[in-house]
């Protein structure tokens, strides 16, 4: 088969499966309330969970630095591309999560990929949970290291694993909280076990850094510092409204990543305009903490009224509320039907999440109103029953 001939194949096959990802393009400015194709919609797939990514604070910040510091960083951070803001981001997030050193990053994907191979051998392990982040997973895969993959949350499971592994170190990693089940990896006892195997943790905290542990993130919330046993990778796309990631740990290991870490060698540093309003973001973090405690009614708010309207969600007490449909074309349907009643929420599908597992992932924000919500539920609830009804 030639290559062109197995690439229309594969995407047909994609096709039929009721698998194939298409774009959106949205004609607004993220947030709660969004345009697309000319249609008013209420965005429930946004990761924009502060609703900071059209905050006035950081368009004037973000204005504000390009117009001191330019459009681009023009090089790598190694030859001439690290700049003030770049420096003074670094300074504020370490401060700001508790860490000696912060080392920032063009993407999260970028960040996760540094870690394992500028640590790792052939003789040493990489732990994972199954339901990681394709990021971590690939980081793993292109390190010389082994990869076990250990079923999800299963502590008996990693901790047999990590102390059967006598020839080399060991690393675990692990989303801090899971990007499409919304539910949290358990923090505390994997850092006490890498410590105990003289191990390393890193914890992808995609999901929790700006909105959990009063924004310091879930390792915050947990009472797990940044170390030299922990590494935090935070993003800065998400609750902080912006773009890029750092990786947060003690100053030797940053140092290290420095000098060894070829995403972060290799790539033209962040524009320093972000940079330089990421120092705003962490200021409204702690400016406008209500952003944290008006999401935390809308989770409740949203579950509570999913519980009346017998909606089976995923637990989870985070902004990530997955409702699973089983069947990849069912949940497709669904997100359609809603897009027509005025609600974007992404049909998550194979090989996202495992097979027959695929769902609508809603996630909340604190720009959503409780009307907001209370109109998703009853939307949701018709599709649902109308779903039923034809089967």
């Amino acid at each position: 088969m030639s290559w062109r001939n197995k690439i229309q194949a594969d995407l047909e096959k994609r096709r039929e499966d009721d698998l194939l990802r298409q774009r959106i393009t949205l004609d607004s400015a993220q947030g709660a309330h969004i345009r697309v194709e000319g249609k008013p919609l209420t965005n429930f797939c946004s990761n924009d969970y502060l609703g900071l990514a059209n905050h006035s604070a950081l368009i004037e910040a973000l204005q504000e630095g390009a117009a001191l510091w330019g459009a681009g960083s023009g090089a790598s951070h190694l030859v001439c591309g690290h700049l003030r803001p770049h420096q003074q981001a670094e300074e504020k997030l370490a401060d700001f999560v508790g860490a000696e050193a912060v080392l920032l990053f063009s993407t999260g994907y970028l960040a996760n990929l540094s870690v394992p191979a500028a640590l790792l051998g052939r003789d040493d392990l990489i732990l994972e949970d199954r339901l990681n982040h394709a990021s971590l997973i690939d980081a793993a895969l292109l390190s010389r290291a082994s990869l076990g993959r250990y079923p999800h949350l299963n502590i008996r499971s990693l901790d047999e694993r990590a102390n059967a592994h006598s020839d080399g170190r060991v690393l675990i990693s692990t989303d801090a909280v899971f990007s499409m089940d919304g539910n949290l990896a358990p923090i505390q006892f994997i850092a006490d076990l890498a410590e105990r195997t003289d191990g390393m943790a890193v914890f992808d905290d995609a999901h929790g850094f700006g909105v959990l542990g009063k924004g310091h993130g879930t390792l915050a919330q947990m009472g797990v510092e940044p170390s030299g046993n922990n590494l935090m990778v935070g993003t800065l796309g998400k609750a902080l409204g912006l773009s890029g990631a750092f990786i947060a740990g003690d100053r030797v290991l940053i140092d290290y990543l420095i000098q060894f870490g070829r995403p972060y060698i290799y790539t033209t540093a962040l524009p320093p305009a972000i940079a330089h309003a990421v120092c705003a973001a962490i200021d409204l973090l702690d400016r406008e903490s209500w952003r944290r405690e008006k999401l935390q009614q809308n989770i409740q708010h949203f579950r509570n009224e999913a519980a009346k309207a017998n909606l089976n969600l995923m637990e989870s007490e985070t902004a990530i509320q997955p409702l699973v449909i089983g069947n990849a074309g069912k949940a497709y349907a669904l997100s359609q039907a809603l897009k027509q009643n005025g609600y974007l929420v992404s049909a998550i599908r194979p090989p996202t999440v495992p097979l027959g597992t695929a769902r609508l992932r809603i996630t909340l924000s604190a720009a959503h109103e409780q009307a907001d919500i209370d109109q998703l539920v009853s939307s949701l609830a018709e599709g649902v029953k109308i779903q039923g009804q034809e089967a």
